[in-house]
């Protein structure tokens, strides 16, 4: 089975940067489309960023464009999301999702084609 776990999640003022790791184990043999969503209280789950198994292929939700980064950290089996430029309405619980796919070089964006999923780190952004 495939594990997601989530960290780095917190409390950070408007303007402020954090960085979220999403550690990936169990059946690694393979390639997996990654990606990150979030959902606020009281709101459907959004999607934020996506990345290849590769790296070298990224997609943004507008929102975020220009503020996020979405990376693959190979040697640790991760993805991370450096989030800059805070906003309040950035606050949700940032979810890791991950789906294995046959090529390296596959992005997948939508949360119905994504199989497993990490248990959610809480970003809280005051202003």
């Amino acid at each position: 089975q495939v594990q997601l776990v989530e960290s780095g999640g917190g409390l950070v003022q408007a303007g402020g940067s954090l960085r979220l790791s999403c550690v990936i184990s169990g059946r690694t043999v393979t390639s997996y489309a990654m990606g990150w969503f979030r959902q606020a209280p009281g709101k459907e789950r959004e999607f934020v960023a996506a990345i290849t198994w590769s790296g070298d292929s990224t997609y943004y939700a507008n929102s975020v464009k220009g503020r996020f980064t979405i990376s693959r950290d190979k040697p640790k089996n991760a993805v991370v999301l450096k989030m800059n430029s805070l906003k309040p309405e950035d606050t949700a619980v940032y979810y890791c999702a991950a789906r294995a796919v046959p090529l390296d070089t596959i992005l997948v964006i939508a949360s119905n084609e994504f199989d497993y999923w990490g248990q959610g780190t809480q970003v809280t952004v005051s202003s």
